[in-house]
């Protein structure tokens, strides 16, 4: 488990300019028994922490003169412009309770569907609902391509095979990731409206059209 050293914070509003200037963060921790308390965290740590557990994977919270708790990263305010991050929300929570969880799906592997078939993914859904005690709490969940072999199979929800102690919350039949065929120009545009396509594959396909036409071209010369 993870862990970051916090202080006890006394400073509140305008005020909390001076923390950030000496590289410190402002946080709430609230969710236990106790009533939320105002805490302050390096922000270096704070940044490196959530870079390896995210808002999905527990923390221990040491706070001086206080003790430890167990916590996620509930969320992070950024400045927009540097970066840096300016307020941050613990959730305390209990080790014997289950919680729930929106966990990142991770896309692994390759499609026979997209590589030898020249299809298009589809990544409709890119986050999942999990419920787990705070021990069991996966990072993220993986989804193998592989199983995209043509254009008529699909990923579900129900084709997941979460890690031991995890329950996948969601309606079986929901679809995770699919393969569509190839498109023309025109049908690309209309895929870029839909929030249910990868941006990513739809520059990819768009890059391969064009040496496509390129490649026409060049046959004529």
């Amino acid at each position: 488990m993870q862990k970051i050293l916090a202080e006890k914070r006394t400073v509140f509003g305008k005020k909390v300019k001076d923390l950030r200037d000496r590289g410190l963060v402002p946080a709430i921790v609230y969710g236990g028994p106790e009533e939320p308390s105002a805490l302050s965290v390096g922000a270096k740590d704070l940044i490196k922490i959530y870079k390896q557990a995210g808002e999905s994977s527990m923390i221990e919270l040491e706070v001086s003169g206080v003790g430890k708790k167990s916590v996620l990263i509930h969320e992070i305010t950024f400045d927009p412009i540097k970066s840096f991050p300016l307020h941050v929300d613990f959730h305390e929570v209990a080790a014997d309770h289950t919680i729930k969880i929106h966990v990142p799906i991770i896309f692994i592997g390759e499609s026979s569907a997209v590589e030898s078939l020249g299809g298009v993914l589809v990544k409709v859904m890119h986050e999942i609902e999990v419920e787990a005690l705070p021990k069991n709490l996966p990072h993220e969940i993986s989804v193998d391509l592989v199983m995209l072999r043509d254009f008529t199979d699909t990923i579900s929800v129900k084709d997941i095979k979460p890690p031991h102690g995890v329950e996948i919350i969601g309606e079986n039949d929901a679809i995770i990731a699919k393969v569509v065929p190839p498109r023309t120009e025109e049908e690309i545009a209309s895929l870029e409206n839909q929030t249910s396509i990868n941006i990513e594959d739809i520059a990819v396909m768009k890059k391969g059209k064009k040496e496509e036409e390129a490649e026409d071209s060049a046959g004529e010369e």
